[in-house]
């Protein structure tokens, strides 16, 4: 089946995050190439507006964040920032990309950063904020802020919470860029793969995850997210709450049948 979502959105918006629909994919590319698929307002408020609406379709199962042109996420506009630096301003373009970037994790759907070339600052918080990454061997990663007298402050959050602290605060202290297989090594993508391979290696993976069982996918992603930073007792308290409710759905019963009978399970279409 294939389906193609349009964006409510205006004109000029709908242009900068295009999406496509395909057998419950969702794939969503930044569309900026000429500024490097920089975060300007707009950017940020078509990115917003689209993870607003997926989250609230349960067509969707994965959702690909990708990129057209030279670079996956150059970070923010800083000709944009610095035209309107007033405190109020930053303050608030700060918040909203921070509400954007905590809406990936929410999101009832896995995300996947699919990441062609380079990102920078808040683009790499965006590849370190989505669930999963694949990377093409080209890409680059760098938190380079420092470099202009700017700690890299919110993408130390995502950075912070992916990798080991020691690898995170070199890449925040130093601003250099690191190549695809030392991202892999950090934990900040998850596999890389010839540039060419890309595409159907990211295709691969989101069909394996959107062939689960939804309900499971999603009350897994919830509670990973929950009890990462509980104590131990709470977070398995959390997890057999979960995984209980989980196990009781009509669904996963008849998952469990199929096993024990050897056979496919026959689960609705959520």
């Amino acid at each position: 089946s294939y389906t193609e979502k349009e964006n409510t959105m205006s004109d000029h918006s709908k242009a900068l995050v295009l999406r496509h629909d395909q057998d419950g994919i969702s794939t969503l590319t930044l569309n900026r190439p000429q500024q490097f698929n920089a975060l300007s307002d707009a950017m940020l408020a078509a990115l917003t507006s689209q993870l607003q609406a997926i989250a609230e379709d349960n067509s969707v199962r994965v959702v690909i964040i990708k990129a057209n042109g030279r670079a996956f996420c150059g970070g923010h506009d800083l000709k944009e920032m610095r035209a309107n630096s007033e405190q109020a301003a930053l303050a608030d373009l700060f918040s909203r990309c921070g509400n954007m970037m905590q809406m990936l994790q929410a999101l009832p759907q896995p995300v996947i950063a699919s990441v062609h070339a380079v990102a920078t600052a808040a683009g790499c918080q965006l590849v370190a904020a989505c669930d999963l990454a694949v990377a093409s061997s080209n890409a680059k990663f760098a938190v380079s802020g420092i470099n202009l007298g700017l700690f890299c402050s919110t993408p130390a959050v995502a950075l912070s919470r992916n990798l080991n602290p020691k690898h995170a605060l070199a890449m925040l202290l130093s601003g250099d860029f690191i190549d695809a297989p030392t991202a892999e090594r950090y934990g900040l993508v998850n596999q890389v793969v010839e540039p060419q391979a890309l595409d159907a290696a990211v295709q691969a993976l989101a069909e394996k995850i959107a062939a689960k069982l939804p309900n499971a996918v999603r009350m897994g992603k919830q509670l990973f997210y929950r009890q990462l930073n509980q104590p131990l007792d709470v977070a398995y308290q959390m997890a057999s709450e979960t995984i209980t409710c989980n196990f009781l759905a009509a669904d996963t019963l008849e998952g469990v049948d199929a096993f024990i009978e050897k056979r496919k399970p026959n689960w609705h279409k959520a």
